[in-house]
């Protein structure tokens, strides 16, 4: 499960990585970049099939069109692409509403006999990747509209598999426009996701206080001795 993640980069970073433009008003609604510790539940941009000349903010933590209540959120930040075609929350959405979501880093925790171990995991080749996702837009009961999405995970690679079993479906800059393809079928843009390739991917700890979503400076990215 991919829980928390890291977006250090500033607006023009992104503007010029994805030749795409954020919406003045909601950068000044918003404001939340740099992050060094993104959370479910925090609003964090995205790219979606529909409108793929603009970076918008979306919340991290899906809510299907049909629910109840805002809190299922919590439960669906993450989608098992084993299963994504089978799951009423997910597949109308990995059909029709696909989105790339831009990271630095993400993190996971490994199981010590000291307690867990969090590390931060880059990609050496890209300095911001992004992840395959999927959105919603939901009415709550005061009719407000709130955007939301779900990032897809997978079996990790061999550099990863001693510290998770799962890991973020990174997309390879190559796929992003493809995975965004409204013309291709979720079967095909799912076939192409594999783990990404172990040369590209570089892990390492960091402090325990990123576990804490209330930190959230450059200190919870840092390297630390083993």
């Amino acid at each position: 499960m991919c829980g928390r993640s890291s977006l250090t980069k500033t607006e023009s970073e992104l503007e010029e990585r994805f030749g795409a433009s954020f919406y003045s008003d909601e950068l000044e609604r918003y404001n939340p970049l740099p992050s060094f510790n993104v959370a479910p539940s925090q609003m964090h941009p995205v790219i979606t099939n529909n409108d793929q000349d603009h970076l918008v903010f979306f919340r991290w933590g899906l809510i299907p069109f049909w629910a109840k209540d805002i809190k299922i959120g919590y439960k669906l930040i993450n989608s098992r692409i084993e299963t994504i075609l089978e799951k009423p929350s997910f597949r109308n959405a990995v059909n029709k509403r696909r989105c790339i979501v831009p990271f630095d880093g993400f993190y996971e925790w490994q199981k010590t006999a000291d307690g867990k171990q969090p590390y931060r995991i880059v990609t050496t080749n890209v300095e911001i990747f992004t992840v395959a996702g999927i959105w919603e837009t939901w009415k709550s009961p005061e009719a407000e509209t709130i955007h939301s999405f779900s990032l897809i995970t997978q079996a990790p690679n061999k550099k990863l598999e001693h510290i998770h079993n799962r890991m973020p479906a990174i997309l390879l800059p190559e796929q992003e426009k493809l995975w965004l393809d409204q013309e291709l079928p979720a079967e095909e843009a799912l076939k192409m996701i594999a783990p990404y390739p172990d040369e590209f991917i570089d892990a390492y700890k960091v402090s325990k206080a990123v576990g804490n979503v209330r930190n959230n400076d450059p200190s919870l990215i840092e390297k630390i001795d083993d």
